[in-house]
């Protein structure tokens, strides 16, 4: 029997490779339109960045290598332009040289090309796409040869991320240019924003959300004019996509699927009995969705070849489809995921808390109390009746593809949540925890599914019915580290003592760090009958996946300074300081314990496990007038240096400045006239994009009361208190010439009159533009004012969180 195999890379070779195995007798010939086969396609961006330093490395078979082993007839720079089914023949073109060679089974395996949409200027020679060893070549070239200096990565999946990467490392500054809102679109966005986070600190702009409009050339340079900027380069870098190679088998009448590539059946079969197909070009059905979709991927496109090959040969095997498992490095962090994402499963019109569930935990990749764990966050996503799992995604810098291999086995194998709380996983402190991330994924799911706790995610946050009360139960220093906005503050630890303060018509969100003391908030308020739902991922994932990392939009980051010498005199020393394992505000507090005890001009080196960790330590600098010297990643975590102090200009480093454009007013006063002023001055600041804090503390807490009478339980001492003080800004006097009311009803009068907005108004306008509203809780207490008679919107805090807001003021105002 004679089998023609057209590709010879992938699918096609391990097709070929896996008929001779199975028949020595057989006649196969491999045609390949390029001069290679078997190359290591996904290896060629690691080449351009100096990882991989030896070109031939890359070449996995060569065609005579192939030819002695195999017995293959390989023919390269030979393409296949025709296959005529009823003659069962292909046309064969080399060297100018047109020819039909026959078969008795043909297999497709034609992979995919580059996408290279119609923009103008897309046909100049800096714009190079990668897909290809030629096409490498041509671009180490012109990095290594002709000295580019600046590229443009147009697209942002697995090439453009890894070209992005490489790119850096090879001494260039990279943009990278996407038209959707993220990279790597497997992932769903708030997994996505912490691999643009990375990159932003990797010094990779980011340009999301933009369309590339067309390519500008002149003698020296390529400018990419998107939809909102023009950025001038030395190169482009195409990655935006694959399209299937299906001209042959379109073009013999083989049947192609509403998704772009070659219907197959579960023997991998066209609808023509002979003819087989395999690898990128093929229409494949999900293995957990069920849809027919594109996945062209490396390993399932290796796993058809020898299955088409098997199949040929009489073994009858099945194709069950392919679940998307996936793994790409970025820089330091690593990125997986496997099965379906939310994206995927809401476009199939089902519906969160509905027909799936999500949890998401952030855990150590190993025992905390062992060198070296470092943070990953995974998500993992459940079918709501029978746990089924569905998907899951994770990103980190260790024991993320791990993590998801277990969980992708587990999916092959029709696993539910309950039986990854069972899965007995190698554990010794070096490898794992005893219980391990997908033990723990499996833990929060059943929770979910067993009604102990339900949750809400990031993206439903903007959803939130009114009633809704955001909780933070995280200690007072971390709240004042940053909090979410109109956020509730109340440690867990006193939470059971101020059960009796909250409203039990309220729905509470209640977040944490990482979800586990919110966790035990819930269970604490749902068995004394409040309806609580837990934020998955807690601030942790809020406050990487509410950022802006896009050009201009807080890719910024602290320079990062030599320091081979970092001691500037002799009395002067370095203090290793171990924050491993500890989560926000454990290492900022350890750094704060370190400098206390250290001398003017000594160094701090602290190591940490916190990822957000070179953030804090660079805001906390800026606030206490210290240096940020440098900070890196290593294998036992992520080390940052600070000198003591201020530098000189003699001296390494670059001290982190504070935001300095931040308004915090105190508003003690409860009079009319006062508090126009305070909101008057609060929506300038907000009009001119400051972030304004007003804290209401004492008398100023009559500003934030509502007109009508709220019923509350209340002491005597307390409602004579109520009694005497004004209720609502409608009751405000004037500090001065208030005659008994007359001075405030004129003055109300007049600014009528006048046309100035009435000092409710200036509240609803602070609150729309984002001006935080904060009431004293401690003076809540002392005046016996209870949150039910207080305005809606504001939020409840302690001195703690005011002086946050105003370390990064420039302007404090007492009213």
């Amino acid at each position: 029997m004679k089998t023609v195999v057209i590709g010879g890379v992938a699918g096609g070779a391990s097709c070929a490779a896996r008929l001779r195995r199975l028949d020595e007798t057989a006649q196969i010939v491999m045609f390949e339109r390029g001069a290679y086969i078997s190359f290591a396609n996904c290896g060629l961006p690691y080449h351009i960045g100096g990882i991989i330093e030896q070109r031939d490395k890359l070449l996995l078979q060569t065609p005579e290598a192939f030819r002695a082993r195999f017995g293959v007839d390989v023919r390269t720079n030979s393409e296949v332009t025709a296959i005529d089914r009823q003659r069962k023949t292909v046309t064969v073109t080399n060297g100018g040289q047109t020819y039909e060679e026959s078969y008795d089974k043909l297999v497709l395996s034609p992979g995919s090309s580059p996408l290279l949409p119609p923009i103008p200027g897309i046909e100049s020679s800096r714009v190079m796409p990668l897909w290809t060893i030629p096409d490498m070549d041509a671009i180490v070239k012109r990095v290594r040869e002709d000295g580019a200096k600046t590229a443009v990565v147009v697209g942002g999946g697995f090439i453009g991320l890894e070209m992005a990467e490489n790119l850096a490392h090879a001494g260039l500054d990279v943009t990278l240019v996407e038209m959707l809102d993220q990279v790597m679109t497997p992932l769903d966005f708030e997994m996505a924003q912490m691999l643009h986070k990375h990159l932003s600190e990797k010094g990779v702009k980011l340009a999301l959300s933009e369309r590339v409009e067309r390519f500008d050339e002149d003698d020296e340079r390529i400018s990419v004019v998107t939809n909102k900027r023009t950025l001038p380069v030395d190169m482009v870098i195409m990655a935006a996509g694959v399209r299937p190679n299906t001209q042959l088998a379109s073009g013999c009448g083989l049947k192609i699927g509403a998704s772009g590539g070659i219907v197959v059946d579960e023997n991998l079969r066209t609808e023509d009995a002979s003819i087989y197909a395999v690898g990128d070009a093929v229409e494949v059905t999900h293995y957990v969705g069920g849809q027919r979709m594109m996945i062209p991927l490396a390993g399932p496109a290796n796993k058809m070849g020898r299955m088409a090959a098997d199949n040929i040969c009489g073994l009858g095997r099945t194709y069950k489809g392919t679940q998307g498992s996936l793994v790409a490095k970025i820089f330091d962090l690593t990125a997986a995921a496997t099965g379906l994402n939310e994206k995927q499963l809401q476009a199939a019109g089902q519906q969160i808390g509905t027909d799936y569930h999500v949890t998401v935990l952030h855990p150590l990749s190993h025992a905390g109390y062992y060198p070296g764990g470092m943070p990953l966050t995974l998500k993992l996503i459940f079918a709501a009746g029978d746990g089924r799992v569905l998907g899951a995604q994770a990103v980190g810098y260790k024991g993320v593809d791990k993590r998801i291999d277990v969980i992708a086995a587990s999916i092959r194998f029709g696993a539910t949540v309950y039986d990854l709380e069972e899965l007995e996983l190698c554990y010794a402190p070096p490898y794992s925890s005893a219980k391990d991330p997908v033990n723990m994924a499996g833990y929060t799911a059943d929770n979910l599914l067993t009604g102990l706790v339900d949750n809400i995610t990031f993206a439903q946050l903007d959803s939130l019915p009114d009633n809704a009360v955001l909780l933070d139960v995280r200690t007072a220093a971390e709240n004042a580290m940053g909090a979410i906005p109109q956020s509730l503050h109340i440690p867990v630890d006193s939470l059971r003592e101020k059960l009796g303060e909250l409203d039990k018509s309220k729905e509470y969100i209640i977040y944490c760090a990482v979800g586990i003391r919110a966790y035990i908030a819930a269970r604490m308020m749902m068995q004394n009958g409040f309806t609580v739902r837990n934020l998955a991922g807690g601030f942790v994932t809020y406050r990487v996946a509410s950022a802006d990392y896009t050009m201009g939009n807080g890719g910024e980051q602290p320079v990062n300074a030599d320091i081979n010498t970092p001691m500037a005199a002799k009395n002067e020393k370095t203090i290793t300081v171990d924050a491993c394992g500890l989560q926000c505000p454990g290492p900022v507090i350890k750094l704060y314990e370190a400098m206390l005890e250290a001398k003017e001009g000594d160094v701090i080196n602290i190591i940490a496990t916190d990822p957000g960790f070179f953030a804090d330590a660079s805001a906390w600098c800026g606030r206490t007038k210290n240096t940020y010297l440098k900070g890196e990643t290593t294998q036992e975590g992520f080390s940052v240096w600070i000198r003591k102090g201020l530098s000189g200009e003699d001296q390494t480093g670059t001290c982190v400045s504070a935001s300095a454009n931040d308004k915090s007013i105190i508003v003690f006063s409860g009079e009319l006239d006062r508090a126009l002023a305070s909101f008057i001055i609060a929506n300038g600041a907000a009009a001119m994009g400051r972030k304004v804090t007003m804290f209401f503390t004492f008398w100023g807490l009559n500003v934030l009361r509502r007109h009508n009478r709220v019923k509350t339980k209340k002491t005597i001492i307390e409602r004579m208190f109520g009694a005497m003080m004004p209720r609502g800004t409608k009751r405000l006097t004037l500090s001065k010439l208030n005659m008994l009311g007359m001075g405030s009803a004129m003055m109300r009068g007049v600014m009528k009159k006048k046309n100035v907005a009435s000092l409710d108004e200036l509240i609803a306008q602070a609150q729309k533009s984002g001006v935080q509203l904060v009431a004293c809780t401690m003076s809540m207490d002392v005046m016996g004012i209870r949150k039910e008679e207080l305005i809606d919107g504001i939020s409840y805090a302690g001195v703690a969180s005011y002086l946050g807001a105003a370390e990064s003021s420039d302007t404090n105002l007492f009213i």
